[in-house]
């Protein structure tokens, strides 16, 4: 059996160009037959026809908001995952979900249904993000600041308060009406019917400044993984750019969770691969290739959801089912993370 080569950050002109640039094309042609197939797949009035894109205009809203979480998620799950040097750990373990849930459920059990609607608009929504990105930044400050500044510990009680949060909105949906619960619920799933389109043009511009500066700072990133030693021996200020890049991570997040509500697996399962299929830690080329990943498998369990199992929206079901043995079969097969 051939021992696997290691993988490193070098330049893909060096090893393996041919085959990143590869499975990039086939990515896009697959975003492309999907996001086509989302516009055209039971569209009764013939392609091209001035009715066809007018119903193609309204579906086009989801297509837009899959782009909008898959850039947030990959791109903030890669760069998490960097500076924390962990690739089991995915940002939602600072709780950011947990607050939607909380959000979502205490507006429900204070105002009934009235409070779900009252929580929706450009005001609220981001209002969400404020709140989100808000608890990340004074969790980062006040952790990873002063002499005893220490990730892990910051990560522990990120999964402390997201823990708490977590009993408390259970407690709180114990006592709700079965009404109450069901409306709820659906609240609850990762679904691109909860965003409004009022929200993409506050969320698109927002999200594209936060993860093109993430992405702009690849090369930073590509000295963080080597540590926290490594990056200082090399005169890099380790401390002040693993701020500058959670709170960016922070605004990535707030952003996809409050538009469209929890999406736990999504990041873990494209960061894992696009590693795989890179085979490069090179932060330049990582970035686009769990973009696109991101990308095909939300448009792609959109599909399936929609035009088979006819539950329009609801991808996480799918990305929970599907993600879990896509991620077992990829490491079993190459034997590594």
């Amino acid at each position: 059996m051939t021992k696997p080569s290691p993988r490193t950050s070098a330049s893909l002109a060096d090893r393996g160009a041919r085959r990143y640039w590869l499975i990039l094309g086939t990515l896009v042609v697959l975003s492309l037959v999907f996001g086509f197939g989302l516009l055209a797949w039971d569209n009764p009035m013939p392609v091209g026809s001035k009715g066809f894109w007018t119903i193609a205009k309204l579906r086009a809203t989801s297509i837009v908001v899959m782009a909008v979480v898959a850039f947030c998620q990959s791109t903030a799950t890669v760069g998490f995952q960097t500076v924390t040097n962990n690739r089991i750990i995915t940002p939602s373990i600072m709780g950011f979900e947990s607050l939607y849930v909380a959000i979502q459920t205490s507006a429900m059990y204070f105002l009934g249904v009235a409070g779900i609607i009252a929580i929706q608009g450009v005001p609220q929504f981001l209002m969400q993000v404020a709140l989100m990105v808000t608890m990340a930044v004074v969790l980062y400050g006040w952790l990873l600041s002063g002499e005893y500044a220490n990730l892990q510990v910051m990560l522990l009680i990120g999964i402390i308060i997201g823990t708490g949060l977590g009993s408390v909105s259970t407690f709180m949906q114990r006592l709700l009406t079965p009404s109450e619960f069901d409306v709820l619920s659906a609240r609850l799933f990762g679904n691109m019917s909860n965003a409004d389109p009022a929200y993409l043009p506050y969320a698109i511009p927002i999200a594209l400044a936060a993860g093109g500066l993430l992405i702009a700072r690849s090369r930073t990133l590509n000295l963080m993984a080597l540590g926290r030693d490594v990056t200082v021996s090399l005169g890099v200020n380790h401390h002040r750019e693993l701020i500058r890049t959670l709170s960016l991570v922070a605004v990535l997040m707030a952003i996809s969770t409050a538009l469209v509500g929890p999406m736990t697996f999504l990041g873990f399962l494209v960061a894992t691969l696009a590693y795989q299929l890179a085979d490069t830690h090179d932060h330049r080329f990582i970035f686009p290739m769990a973009a696109l990943c991101a990308f095909v498998v939300l448009s792609g369990a959109y599909f399936v959801m929609k035009n088979i199992f006819y539950a329009q929206g609801v991808v996480s079901i799918i990305i929970e089912m599907v993600g879990g043995s896509v991620f077992l079969f990829v490491i079993l097969r190459k034997g590594r993370l």
